[in-house]
C-alpha cells in the first residue's frame, strides 16, 4: 500500500463496547464516533486491532442486538472508499462473515504482515502470542473450536449472549479492579514475541492491541513495538504518516 500525499492510516483497539453495561458503553461509543468522523478526513486506511465488542457472536441469522452508530458509521466510511480491516480479538474471536457480507470489511483472525511505503508491519491483535499465558492458550484452543461453537449456537441468543456477556465484563479490565502496569520488557510476552520475530524477519512496526497499555518501545535496529492502549481508560490511537508512528490521544 502506497500512502497518498497528506493521506495516513490509523490504529485502534480495545472499545470493548457493550461492557460494562450498554447505558455506560454508550458514551465511549459516541466518542469513538466521534474519532472515526475526525480521522476519516485524510485517512487512507484504518485498523481496528480487536475487541471492538467485548462480545459477539454470529448465529447463522442473528448478530448481538445494538451498537448500530458504530456499524452505521464503519458502513458509511467503507462505503466511501477508504478500507478498513478488522482483526478479532480474544473477546471478539467468535467473529465470522457478517463484517465481511454486510460491510465489505475483511476480517483477521491471526497476524497478518503488511508494506506501507517503505516500511513492513506485523498486525495483529496480541492474545496468545509469546511465551506464557498457557491457561489462556489453551481456552482459546477450546473457544474457537468448531465443536464449541456448535454447541453454543444451540443456546437461544437471548440467553447465550446473556451468559457471554455476564462472563465478559468479569474481566478485571473492564471493571476496573485491577490497574494495567508495564511489566518490563522482559516480562511483557509481546515485547519478547516481537524480539523472537526479529529473528527470523525484520518488521519495522509490531503493532498490536491486547494489552491496554499504549506504548511505543524499540524491539531492535529499526524496529519498534506499538501497543495501541484502549479506549476504556486512555483512549488513544495510533498513526502512520509513511515516515513515522505515533500513539495519540483522542480528547
Amino acid at each position: 500500500m502506497q500512502l497518498s500525499n497528506n493521506k495516513k492510516i490509523y490504529f485502534a483497539s480495545d472499545q470493548h463496547f457493550g461492557a460494562p453495561t450498554p447505558e455506560l458503553s454508550f458514551p465511549r461509543e459516541q466518542k469513538f464516533v466521534a474519532w472515526l468522523n475526525e480521522v476519516k478526513d485524510d485517512a487512507e486506511a484504518i485498523f481496528l486491532l480487536g475487541d471492538l465488542f467485548d462480545f459477539w457472536f454470529e448465529y447463522k441469522t442473528v448478530v448481538p442486538k445494538g451498537f448500530v452508530r458504530i456499524l452505521g458509521k464503519l458502513a458509511e466510511i467503507r462505503d466511501s472508499g477508504i478500507p478498513i480491516y478488522f482483526f478479532v480479538g480474544n473477546h471478539d474471536l467468535w467473529m465470522s462473515d457478517y463484517f465481511e457480507t454486510e460491510l465489505n470489511i475483511p476480517v483477521y483472525h491471526d497476524n497478518k504482515e503488511f508494506t506501507f511505503g517503505d516500511k513492513t508491519f506485523l498486525i495483529g491483535h496480541g492474545d496468545g502470542k509469546g511465551p506464557g499465558d498457557l491457561g489462556y492458550k489453551r481456552m482459546k484452543k477450546v473457544f474457537t473450536n468448531p465443536l464449541s461453537k456448535w454447541l453454543f449456537r444451540w443456546l437461544h441468543p437471548d440467553l447465550g449472549v446473556k451468559l457471554a456477556q455476564y462472563l465478559s465484563v468479569k474481566n478485571k479490565l473492564i471493571s476496573g479492579a485491577e490497574d494495567v502496569k508495564f511489566l518490563g520488557e522482559e516480562n511483557e510476552w509481546l515485547i519478547l514475541y516481537a524480539k523472537r520475530k526479529l529473528e527470523t524477519k525484520h518488521y519495522n512496526y509490531f503493532v498490536f492491541g491486547h494489552r491496554h497499555l499504549p506504548m511505543i518501545k524499540t524491539v531492535g535496529e529499526n524496529s519498534e513495538y506499538v501497543n495501541l492502549g484502549d479506549w476504556i481508560t486512555y483512549f488513544t490511537y495510533g498513526v502512520f504518516d509513511g515516515e513515522k508512528f505515533e500513539v495519540k490521544k483522542f480528547e
